[in-house]
């Protein structure tokens, strides 16, 4: 059964309040995804703070423009999964590019970032990037190394130490 303009109107209000959340976004052509493909996208994406939404083209062009994301609708070819980032950059490419791992027929589009139309190869760079824990993870280990390094050092003269006394008492006679 075909929208009312009410209902159509009511999507792109809400497409248009979830983009204005945004961090970034990623258009995907989607032949050949079936709904185990999407529940399974949805369930890995509501862990990393990512939404999978699949609109029509006209809506979602609607809700992009109302939500200053200038995009043409020949940008856009196929039926498309739009997936949101909320949390992070990286997140939404991540999801995809996981998706796309295993699949022919899904293919990257575009997307946005930091306010602006992206192509393809951008996204693509986007989702070999560490992700913001990742990234923590390694200043933490950066900033650790050199205490790390100094503990080891004072522990290994002490060590050492205990092995030249050990040295000494063997050599010496039992007095």
């Amino acid at each position: 059964m075909p929208k009312t303009r009410s209902q159509k109107e009511e999507i792109v209000a809400e497409l248009s309040g979830k983009l204005a959340r945004i961090k970034s976004a990623v258009f995907t052509s989607i032949s050949g995804y079936t709904m185990d493909d999407a529940n399974a996208l949805r369930a890995k994406g509501r862990d990393q703070g990512v939404e999978a939404v699949v609109a029509k083209k006209t809506l979602l062009v609607k809700a992009l423009e109302k939500s200053n994301f200038p995009i043409a609708s020949e940008d856009l070819q196929g039926s498309i999964l739009t997936t949101m980032g909320y949390k992070d950059e990286v997140s939404a490419a991540k999801l995809i590019a996981g998706l796309i791992k295993d699949r022919e027929g899904i293919k990257i589009i575009g997307g946005i970032l930091e306010g602006r139309y992206v192509n393809a190869d951008v996204i693509k760079q986007l989702a070999t990037l560490p992700s913001k824990e990742e990234l923590y993870a390694k200043i933490v280990g950066s900033i650790n190394a050199p205490i790390s390094g100094f503990v080891n050092a004072l522990a290994g003269n002490l060590r050492n130490l205990v092995y030249v006394l050990n040295a000494v008492k063997d050599i010496k006679p039992n007095t």
